[in-house]
């Protein structure tokens, strides 16, 4: 299938290119909104043609899909473009800015009868999937609680946008805690209710909130614990999931490389969990290709998307307010 890239962005340029060619896919055209952006990232990866222009991407009969990974701010109206134009669509999290429109996109997407998914690449990693095949398999028991660490060190090169403009859709919430809302729906097959939250601008955050910490309370009783910073440089990261018969201890998981160790504990003792190393964007387009050729579903489509953006927008309601926020999902989940 030949592929559009909105955005020249550095997933694009370090994971998704390569992910879709490796793929067996023909990434034709990148789009941005600087002339000189875009002929340079074309020019870095040998690809055809490259626009300012988005209808001139999706205007062409031969594009079959595009991969949005523009600021945040513009997936809304990139994503309902392109969807007009007949086109599958894998955008990056978050949807959009608010739940509403997120369910408008994805509502436009059935509609049209396109694939509409929402690239959370954690869920595709072996690491995630052996820790769910974990739970599922009832070797922990009933799941109590869930510990999500993913406090990191943001790059220089990824700063700018996600650490000093609202209203391109920056801070850590819109950026990991909207992953681990994703992670915490896809382990346990829940989707959050409430949450408390607290945040705070520690050193990096111009304008937006770069550390918070949260609980949530799920359904079934059993609470998530999630830590997310752009400042910890030495933190580590990782997950843990406590049952009534065990433990899952996964350290170096929150990652977009298909590393770090799963153990369970157990009555019988502390076992390591094996788990395939698989490229996790590469899974992302295979199930994504999948579910266009009528064959399943992406790792993460739409309606996963608007549920971890309810849970993030929750989260910084609650930490501004003060206030427990019930999770609005806008009557979508």
């Amino acid at each position: 299938m030949r592929w559009g890239l909105v955005g020249a962005s550095t997933i694009a340029a370090e994971h998704m290119v390569g992910a879709l060619r490796g793929g067996g896919q023909d990434v034709h055209v990148v789009q941005s909104a600087t002339a000189a952006r875009a002929s340079r990232f074309a020019s870095d990866f040998g690809i055809t043609a490259h626009e300012t222009d988005l209808a001139a991407v999706i205007s062409d009969a031969d594009i079959g899909a595009v991969y949005i990974s523009s600021t945040n701010e513009k997936h809304h109206g990139q994503a309902l473009a392109a969807i007009a134009a007949g086109k599958h669509v894998l955008c990056e999290k978050p949807l959009a800015m608010t739940v509403a429109e997120a369910a408008e996109m994805v509502a436009a997407a059935s509609a049209q009868g396109v694939v509409f998914a929402t690239n959370h690449h954690l869920r595709c990693s072996g690491s995630h999937r052996a820790v769910r095949d974990l739970i599922t398999s009832g070797r922990i028991g009933r799941v109590l609680s869930v510990r999500l660490f993913h406090a990191v060190h943001l790059p220089g090169h990824l700063q700018g946008w996600r650490i000093d403009s609202p209203e391109a859709g920056g801070g850590v919430i819109p950026d990991i805690t909207v992953h681990d809302a994703d992670v915490a729906r896809f382990l346990t097959g829940e989707d959050p209710v409430s949450v408390v939250a607290e945040m705070v601008s520690s050193g990096m955050g111009k304008g937006v909130e770069d550390s918070v910490m949260s609980v949530w309370t799920l359904p079934s009783g059993a609470m998530v614990m999630a830590h997310e910073s752009f400042t910890h440089a030495f933190a580590g990261s990782g997950l843990e999931v406590h049952g009534t018969e065990g433990s899952i201890f996964a350290q170096g998981v929150m990652t977009q490389q298909p590393v770090g160790d799963v153990a369970l504990v157990t009555a019988s003792g502390r076992e390591s969990v094996p788990f395939a190393t698989h490229n996790l964007y590469g899974q992302a387009v295979a199930d994504f290709l999948s579910a266009v050729a009528g064959r399943g579903r992406p790792a993460a489509d739409g309606r996963d998307g608007i549920a971890s953006l309810a849970v993030a927008l929750a989260v910084r309601r609650a930490a501004q307010t003060g206030v427990r926020q019930m999770v609005d999902y806008g009557g979508t989940v």
